[in-house]
């Protein structure tokens, strides 16, 4: 299903098994699992000039309000380098795992102030089960609900959110990078990453620098405005990127789980891309390709595509693609369809 008129996506009956083991052969065959050092290595030189770019044009730009400029520019930095991480803890970069441990703290704890252990016990949970009530985290750690039964005995100020979700969805976005924070203080706290003393010591190098080089430049209130705008799109970035991919896609509960594929193909959507799609999206726009091959480098989905289009079409599974402005519209219209069966007080199988 490929057209921005398509209906809202519905899912594919599952009771019987899909076969993936044939997909995962042709793919292999391809050569599209192998790691692509050379195109990393490139990636990692460029979006080092970016993230060096972004906080040059802030030393250049002084204590000016035309700060508000850089703080896009490296909101948007952030956002990449962010991308790059995910990569790496996916072993897209190097299947070694000291290396990738080093990179992920680097790119994670180092250049953005969050926990790379933490960032990867919740996303791999997130792959295991996507967009299931009970054991996603991507689901569990949202304001917002995506079902009614989300919206049962929630606090007072989730309760208006949710009445309310649809139009503040984006605006909560700006709150995503202190989530990422929050996430990460609390997962070290408790012991759940494998490095919490270099990895608390990181995030303190980074607190304390970051606060050293805004206040020590800027004005006060000047710094204050740079750093909410700087976090607050941040956060946008990054939301705007993860939210097409499961949002406003079938949900579901219970501890009966369906086939590999089918689990990652009806939970997913991709958007019909371009070549900037694949930059501004860093490749997590082939949602379902990277779902299905979580070490598949980047520039590789490109060509699982056609053969994963292929196998779900024989084996009777929906391959949900639409544009990029068409999923932002289901993901709002889920949201709203939800606070009205909250407000109505009924409850749907979804």
């Amino acid at each position: 299903m490929t057209t921005d008129q398509a209906p809202a996506p519905v899912s594919t009956p599952i009771s019987t098994p899909r076969s993936f083991a044939p997909l995962q052969a042709a793919v292999r065959e391809a050569g599209l699992l192998r790691p692509r050092t050379g195109y990393y290595a490139v990636k990692f030189l460029t979006n080092t000039v970016l993230m060096a770019a972004a906080w040059g044009l802030f030393w250049w730009l002084g204590d000016s309000w035309w700060q508000l400029a850089s703080a896009v520019l490296l909101a948007f930095a952030y956002g990449q380098t962010g991308l790059l991480g995910h990569d790496v803890g996916h072993a897209q970069v190097t299947r070694n795992r000291r290396a990738m441990t080093v990179l992920g703290l680097i790119h994670g704890n180092l250049l953005l102030g969050f926990s790379y252990g933490w960032w990867m016990n919740h996303h791999t949970r997130h792959h295991n089960h996507p967009n299931h009530l009970d054991h996603d985290p991507d689901i569990l750690r949202r304001v917002v609900a995506f079902s009614p039964r989300q919206a049962q005995g929630v606090s007072a100020l989730r309760a208006v959110v949710i009445r309310h979700q649809a139009p503040l969805f984006f605006p909560l976005l700006n709150l995503e990078g202190i989530g990422l924070r929050v996430g990460s203080m609390i997962a070290i706290r408790r012991g759940i990453v494998r490095h919490p003393r270099i990895e608390s010591f990181l995030l303190a190098v980074h607190a304390v620098v970051y606060a050293v080089v805004v206040f020590s430049l800027l004005s006060p209130l000047l710094a204050v405005a740079f750093i909410a705008l700087h976090q607050g799109l941040f956060g946008v970035y990054l939301g705007c990127v993860f939210a097409p991919n499961h949002k406003g896609m079938p949900v579901r509960d219970g501890e009966a789980e369906p086939d590999w594929l089918s689990r990652q193909v009806l939970t997913s959507r991709n958007i019909r891309s371009s070549l900037f799609h694949d930059f501004f999206y860093g490749g997590l726009n082939y949602q379902i390709e990277h779902h299905l091959f979580p070490t598949v480098p980047r520039p590789n989905l490109r060509k699982c595509r056609p053969l994963t289009m292929a196998h779900c079409a024989a084996q009777g599974l929906t391959y949900y693609e639409v544009s990029a402005t068409r999923s932002y519209i289901e993901v709002l219209a889920h949201l709203r369809e939800v606070t009205e069966q909250v407000r109505e007080g009924t409850s749907r199988t979804v």
